[in-house]
């Protein structure tokens, strides 16, 4: 690029070569825009003018992309579909540089139980090499977050509009990937449960955005390997921290934490604990409905729909999740399958949705909106987040595109 520069002189010195310059950086900067993120990486050490390029690129891609994998592609080949999913996307297809990533899966195939015969009797145990593949795809900066289900519930890729599929069994999952977004901090969070120690302390809350943060708009919070003794009780300990504050809260019990890169220990797979998400930002708007025992057909769940949909949250550049039980879905609703999803669809046709099926939901009805006045807040009682066959529905705006 010195050549250009006229033999070492400064870009002043000649106007011409600073033009030819500016017109290539205009060209590069072009064709540069058609490529995946994972090309633009490696284009960006050809030399000084494509790193620049690449960079004010990236800059311009702040959408948040999505991954899925159903049924359709469940089951040809060992790895499971949605490592093969991602490998495919993040090289031909995915244009951001995630920042943040939080995928989900079907417990019974990506972590994997193996007979261990080391011993006199029998035993199982687990292996995360699915996880491990899946984290190997993305930059070591990149903060993941997995979680394994029961049940998903996809959008499948290439449009938000696209019918969202409830997926009670069978291999399945979805990665969401977050960029760094303007005026918008997702952090995620991890409380092991200590059976010596069962108190959280403020600055471990204060760390991950919890509390201390005037911002904090909406926590995604699951509990994790919640059949064992205690651990719905630490569950319930670690919301209680922040329930009362005007934030959104929604999730509920998986069955296990599957990868938290930002978590500098290796990952217990018998521990349990708590973790999420926490979205903090003025941009942020965000709303939640429970379907409780008494949504138990179609037009009761529309009723739901209605009321997510009167708390105005704009859908371009929104985000819906399901958390519901696994006691819901295809035989709840007398053998019709994706009701939900499809009442969901009906009433936001341009926003993508993606959750669980899991055991037990964390949520209620509220609201956030965009001058942030929160209903029904005030009247919600920590017992009323915690609930057993019921679905949360969930929007969360991460503000206008720019």
């Amino acid at each position: 690029m010195e050549l250009l520069g006229g033999g070492g002189r400064g870009p002043c010195a000649d106007p011409q070569g600073s033009f030819v310059l500016g017109n290539l950086a205009e060209v590069v900067e072009r064709v540069l825009t058609f490529l995946p993120a994972k090309a633009l990486l490696r284009a960006a050490g050809v030399c000084r003018l494509w790193r620049e390029c690449a960079r004010r690129v990236l800059r311009l891609q702040r959408g948040v992309t999505w991954v899925s994998a159903g049924l359709a592609g469940a089951g040809r080949r060992q790895d499971h579909c949605l490592v093969r999913a991602l490998a495919e996307e993040l090289e031909q297809n995915v244009h951001i540089l995630p920042q943040t990533v939080l995928y989900m899966a079907d417990s019974e195939t990506f972590i994997s139980l193996e007979e261990c015969r080391g011993h006199k009797r029998a035993r199982k145990r687990t292996t995360m090499e699915a996880a491990f593949a899946l984290e190997k795809l993305f930059p070591k900066q990149c903060h993941i977050l997995g979680i394994v289900t029961p049940g998903i519930v996809v959008t499948p890729m290439g449009s938000g509009n696209n019918r969202p599929q409830e997926i009670e069994i069978g291999e399945s999952g979805f990665a969401l990937l977050f960029p760094q977004i303007e005026g918008i901090k997702i952090q995620p969070f991890h409380f092991i449960k200590d059976p010596k120690n069962l108190t959280l302390e403020r600055h471990q809350l204060t760390e991950v955005g919890l509390l201390d943060n005037p911002e904090l708009r909406v926590v995604l919070v699951f509990g994790y390997n919640c059949c064992k003794v205690g651990a719905n009780n630490y569950l319930q300990r670690v919301v209680s921290t922040f329930s009362d504050m005007n934030v959104i809260l929604a999730g509920g019990q998986v069955d296990n934490l599957a990868s938290l890169t930002s978590d500098k220990q290796p990952l217990d797979i018998d521990a349990t604990g708590v973790v999420g998400l926490s979205f903090s930002g003025h941009r942020i708007q965000s709303a939640t409905v429970l379907l409780n025992e008494d949504v138990n057909d179609e037009k009761t769940v529309e009723a739901a729909m209605q009321r997510l949909k009167a708390a105005n949250i704009p859908e371009r550049n929104t985000i819906g999740f399901m958390f519901a039980c696994v006691g819901r879905g295809c035989q709840y609703y007398r053998a019709k399958g994706n009701v939900e999803a499809d009442a969901f669809r009906k009433f936001f046709p341009s926003v993508p949705l993606f959750g669980f099926f899991g055991n037990g939901e964390i949520g209620c009805d509220r609201i956030v909106t965009g001058n942030f006045v929160l209903k029904k807040c005030n009247e919600v009682k920590d017992d009323d987040l915690f609930h057993s066959y019921t679905t949360i529905m969930a929007l969360i705006h991460l503000g206008s595109s720019k």
